[in-house]
């Protein structure tokens, strides 16, 4: 091979190599941008389900003598699950969020269903999770209640909970919605003391009326 053979041939590999790593780099400038797209997309739809801040607001303590949005009376004092609702742009009466209920099915959810007719935006809910207390059942002149939990860490997501309905435990007003954050737990709950066992979304006005 001659001399400027030699250095056509390497005046091509250095120009290859040039065309590869402007390759790489287009390619790698390319998957940065759809990442950071497709995080801000998923941070868009997310932020839809925040408060202002961008984080979902924690549950608080339903102790400490606070009343009921609904009936008026106070939460601790009664037996059964208790709630409370998270809305954005939007307060409870006379307070600041939460709204606070000590019934879920008398209370809680005829509330929120009201709340969504409104227009009202919902950032966070949470009820009782008996799967996360030491709960205790008990009957009196007739009546089975079960026991009512209000410090922060009794509380659970609501949508993310599985509910006992029509069994014969009743909460501060009555029949109740019994929450599970573990579905074996709803079931055998419901095994012991009847019902059956439903989704968040399952629970609408039919349930509620029963």
């Amino acid at each position: 091979m001659c001399a400027g053979d030699h250095d056509d041939s390497a005046a091509f590999e250095r120009d290859d190599h040039r065309d590869r790593h402007d390759t790489d780099q287009r390619r790698r400038t390319i998957l940065r941008a759809s990442a950071l797209g497709v995080t801000a997309s998923l941070a868009g739809c997310l932020g839809g389900l925040t408060g202002d801040d961008g984080e979902v607001p924690a549950a608080v303590s339903l102790a400490g003598g606070l009343d009921c949005d609904v009936c008026g009376m106070v939460v601790e004092k009664h037996p059964g699950p208790s709630g409370q609702i998270f809305y954005d742009g939007n307060d409870p009466e006379g307070h600041d969020n939460p709204a606070r209920f000590d019934s879920l099915k008398r209370c809680f959810f005829p509330y929120k269903l009201e709340r969504e007719q409104m227009g009202w935006t919902l950032d966070a809910a949470y009820v009782t999770d008996y799967s996360a207390v030491e709960y205790d059942v008990s009957s009196q002149g007739g009546t089975t209640t079960i026991s009512s939990h209000t410090d922060p860490a009794s509380f659970a997501r609501a949508k993310d909970l599985r509910y006992v309905v029509q069994s014969e435990v009743e909460g501060a007003m009555g029949p109740e919605f019994i929450p599970f954050s573990e579905e074996s737990d709803a079931d055998s709950f419901a095994d012991e003391y009847g019902g059956q066992v439903v989704a968040y979304g399952d629970i609408g006005e039919g349930l509620i009326g029963k």
